[in-house]
């Protein structure tokens, strides 16, 4: 290779590299630029306004009867033959629910106006022989003790006729207790009478919602029953089937030993027909007035840790300004 090519190859290497270092040098000597941003949050500030809020209580509690008659046998040892009522039926004050059989009562019955008229006739005798003794006293045909002996037995006479009167009364009364009558208007909520069965007396043969009438009885705490008085308005909620209201007739006037809680007592009128009954479970929320406070909407909330928090406005300058977190 001569001399002039070995020049101009040389020359021809070093063009790229001076380019490279060249290029190198220009971006290592050009300055960083830092983007400064100032942190900021966009919000929209409200004023808290004043309103009347509504108190309340709820608890839970059941649907019960007001309250509930039991409707027995008067008499004992005698037949059910027939049952007029069944399970679910309004019945009236006074109606035959059932009867009993009566033919023993009817067997006693005669027996006893028997026993008065044989009575009757003893006393009409016994008066006749103490008025002839009481008329020949005086002319010392009888002794002094053969009257009294005659007076005597017309008081003695007497006494047997109105024991008569009396059993004959009775087996009268057991007569009309054959027939088992209810005791006030009402639904039939229970029923123990078979037809054929021998009754007890005393036995339970029906059970009677009084009147057809219910009560929602909540369960609170000490502390809540405090707030509570006879009169509150009540609105009461049994889930899929219906609400209504009521009040508050009046407060238990002890509490449970266990749980500490005492039960209030809550009328529920028309409450059978909006679908209510007897063992159903309620929600019940007690209104208890109303109460002014500071307001502000429900966007205005953050929810964090299971709390509830608003953020005060602080330091303000111009569009800007510092915040702090409040629990509400």
């Amino acid at each position: 290779m001569t001399q002039g090519k070995k020049i101009i190859l040389l020359s021809a290497v070093l063009l790229p590299i001076g380019l490279v270092l060249a290029i190198g040098t220009h971006h290592e000597a050009k300055p960083a630029v830092v983007a400064v941003v100032n942190p900021a949050l966009s919000v929209a500030a409200i004023r808290p306004e004043i309103r009347d809020l509504p108190l309340s209580l709820t608890a839970n509690g059941s649907i019960a009867a007001w309250q509930e008659a039991v409707i027995g046998a008067e008499i004992g040892d005698l037949r059910l033959n027939a049952v007029n009522v069944q399970v679910g039926e309004a019945v009236k004050k006074g109606q035959v629910l059932a009867t009993l059989a009566d033919e023993s009562v009817q067997a006693d019955i005669a027996q006893s106006r028997g026993l008065v008229a044989e009575a009757e006739a003893n006393l009409a005798e016994a008066r006749v022989n103490a008025e002839r003794a009481g008329r020949v006293s005086a002319s010392g045909a009888l002794s002094a003790q053969q009257v009294d002996q005659y007076l005597t037995g017309a008081k003695t006479a007497e006494a047997k006729l109105q024991s008569a009167k009396a059993q004959l009364d009775a087996q009268l009364l057991r007569l009309k207790y054959t027939k088992v009558l209810a005791s006030d208007d009402g639904v039939i909520s229970s029923r123990t009478a078979t037809l054929g069965a021998v009754a007890a007396k005393g036995q339970e043969l029906f059970r009677l919602i009084r009147q057809n009438r219910l009560e929602w009885r909540g369960e609170v705490t000490a502390a809540e029953m405090t707030q509570l008085r006879p009169g509150v308005t009540v609105s009461v909620e049994v889930p899929s089937v219906g609400k209504i209201t009521g009040s508050v007739r009046f407060l238990a006037p002890t509490l449970d030993v266990q749980s500490r809680n005492g039960l209030v007592y809550v009328d529920l009128p028309n409450a059978a027909e909006s679908g209510l009954r007897a063992g159903m479970f309620g929600r019940g929320e007690f209104r208890l007035g109303s109460s002014s406070a500071l307001t502000v909407p429900q966007e205005a909330l953050s929810l964090r840790e299971g709390f509830s928090y608003v953020f005060r406005l602080t330091e303000q300058s111009g569009d800007r300004a510092k915040v702090e977190q409040v629990k509400v």
